[in-house]
């Protein structure tokens, strides 16, 4: 379906309703992918329940619709409420598929904010809490087997003044404000479902080994497994690395394959994934029971890993073995008519395609978890993403076991993605707010940085993105000082010796703020300058900006003197320039919010490589 945005008058392309299709790049799991899915995008009848009093079978429908994945606060809903309600709920009904005997159904949420209840025909089916992450329901016993119309009833609740739970940039004032944007309420990633068989393959979790030159593979299954097995296909192109299979003793697997190792540097390149060279190996995976007279298949998917190491050493990150120099763009994965939700698939590409035009060759997406098709797109066309946690804003028991359990499942479900080289749990302190005075909350940050290290030893973590870094692998400085030549002056001699490192850490303080506590030990980590820049040139001149540019003449010199004050110390080993696109009354963007260029994209491009 298309609408009208009404502002600019042009028109968006929008999900369909119920649909059956395989496109790789529209599958909601990239990463294990069956054949045929049901896609419960569209229209779904639509109440605001302002104070959270409503009972299921209660709730007034009436003739309000939404458009599901977009947020009711959101133009493209075709909702466009803005205010302030605790709870929303969502209802559709939708025709059974065939089953065969033995198969289940199952319904996925690819991300409700911040809690719900989901019903099938009156009964509750489960609950999930957590506005990021994604979760699954069996409905097969909730079926009416009377007949073949099924009713979905979703209660979203999620309190927009509730500062104990992860809400990133999601704003607690009516209207947005400063660097804060519109609240994202309920539904904003896909709701899909598949038939399963009753026993499936549930999860993969992929790594890469160069040094043994392998693959690990970690899968777990749903029923019982055992005595089945499992073939393994790994293919670069269509040239089969490995064809293992694997007899099946539990409902998990974890195995090694090892992959022929050419010895020749040259064609060990060839497999290695990196943004200049984004070569993926595809898995294909079969379940069969082989106990009758023929081999039975059970459960078949599609997934991809890649040959990639990342790593800090000597004061510079590592990719593939090999120091690498990040060029990172802030990216708040926003879009004016649909907010945290991307229009479509095609958005999701062309971000991808332009962070990469603009010069840059990764992104720190900031205080959101992205969709997965996106990090799919950055597998695929080569671009590195540091995740980031979005944060709460208070710090109690509560936010605490909200970060944890949501930080958990953020990272089950994106470890595999070879894009991904840097978790991010913290931003500024931000859910930290008296760090400096707080023993507790420096442990905070360092107990969230030893459980993402215990959950994934192969990436670095930064503790505290900005500046109170008490742990952490990189030390990651945020620094909006207007005047360039101050920048480079601040930081040209820092990479001379071990002192003048030290007086740059403990003495300068970029935003007020000290770089590090505690004593904590700073040496041989990287330093990268992860936010600076913020050059505000808009056409409105009620815009927000951390300096403001009058002309595209000025903004393009600002920009370049930026990019040269960062570039010209030796001292940084990557940055990261605030930012991508203008973000609705915030306009530091090298893009309008429309993904439009302020000037021109190849000039950019030469600028964010220090060329003149």
């Amino acid at each position: 379906m298309k609408t009208r945005n009404t502002k600019t008058g042009k028109q968006t392309r929008f999900w369909s309703s119920t649909a059956i299709t395989s496109q790789a790049e529209d599958y909601p799991r990239p990463q294990l992918r069956r054949e045929n899915w049901i896609n419960l995008d569209g229209q779904w009848q639509f109440a605001i329940d302002h104070d959270a009093t409503f009972e299921h079978d209660e709730v007034p429908f009436g003739a309000t619709n939404i458009i599901v994945p977009f947020a009711p606060e959101t133009p493209a809903s075709q909702v466009g409420d803005t205010g302030f309600y605790k709870a929303v709920w969502y209802r559709r009904s939708f025709e059974t598929p065939a089953l065969s005997k033995g198969e289940r159904l199952v319904l996925h949420f690819g991300a409700v904010d911040w809690s719900c209840d989901v019903y099938v025909n009156g009964l509750l089916a489960g609950s999930h809490e957590g506005g990021y992450t994604p979760f699954s329901l069996d409905i097969t016993h909730l079926l009416n087997r009377n007949s073949g119309e099924q009713t979905v009833t979703v209660r979203a609740h999620d309190d927009p003044h509730d500062m104990s739970k992860p809400r990133g940039k999601q704003d607690w004032r009516r209207d947005a404000h400063s660097i804060w944007y519109p609240r994202t309420t309920g539904i904003w990633q896909t709701v899909w479902m598949e038939v399963q068989p009753r026993v499936a393959i549930k999860s993969l979790r992929w790594s890469a080994d160069v040094a043994s030159w392998s693959i690990g593979l970690n899968a777990e299954f749903t029923g019982s497994a055992r005595g089945l097995s499992l073939r393994v296909v790994l293919k670069k192109d269509e040239q089969i690395l490995a064809d293992d299979r694997y007899s099946l003793q539990d409902n998990v697997l974890s195995r090694r394959c090892e992959l022929p190792d050419p010895g020749i540097e040259d064609e060990r390149f060839g497999l290695l994934w990196s943004p200049e060279h984004p070569q993926l190996i595809t898995a294909e995976l079969t379940l069969s029971d082989s106990s009758g007279r023929s081999e039975t298949v059970i459960d078949r998917v599609v997934s991809y890993t890649a040959m990639r190491t990342v790593s800090v050493d000597h004061e510079r990150f590592i990719l593939n073995g090999r120091p690498y120099h990040l060029a990172l763009v802030l990216d708040q994965g926003y879009w004016e008519e649909s907010g945290l939700t991307a229009p479509d698939a095609n958005a999701l590409r062309r971000d991808v395609e332009l962070v990469k035009a603009l010069g840059f060759n990764g992104v720190r997406k900031h205080q959101k978890i992205e969709d997965p098709r996106f990090l799919f797109l950055a597998d695929k066309l080569g671009l590195m993403v540091w995740e980031e946690m979005p944060s709460p804003y208070a710090f109690n028991q509560r936010a605490q076991e909200r970060l944890l359990s949501t930080w958990t499942e953020a990272i089950r479900r994106d470890i595999s993605h070879p894009c991904i080289v840097a978790w991010v749990p913290y931003n500024e302190s931000w859910g930290l707010p008296d760090l400096p005075l707080s023993a507790a909350q420096r442990d905070s940050q360092r107990a969230l940085y030893y459980l993402t290290r215990s959950l994934d030893p192969s990436r670095p973590v930064i503790g505290n993105d900005g500046w109170e870094m008490v742990a952490g692998d990189i030390i990651a400085v945020h620094d909006y000082d207007g005047d360039s030549q101050r920048m480079t002056a601040r930081y040209s001699n820092a990479h001379t010796g071990s002192e003048a490192r030290e007086h740059l850490l403990k003495s300068e303080r970029p935003g007020s703020r000290e770089l590090v506590l505690d004593g904590f030990d700073h040496s041989g980590k990287p330093v990268m300058l992860t936010e600076f820049g913020g050059i505000c040139f808009s056409r409105d001149e009620g815009a927000w900006g951390y300096k403001r540019a009058g002309s595209v003449e000025e903004f393009a010199r600002q920009y370049q003197d930026c990019i040269q004050a960062v570039r010209a110390p030796r001292v940084f080993a990557g940055f990261c320039y605030t930012q991508f696109t203008d973000t609705y009354q915030e306009a530091n963007g090298l893009l309008y919010m429309d993904r439009s260029p302020k000037y021109d994209i190849g000039q950019i491009a030469r600028h964010t490589r220090g060329e003149r």
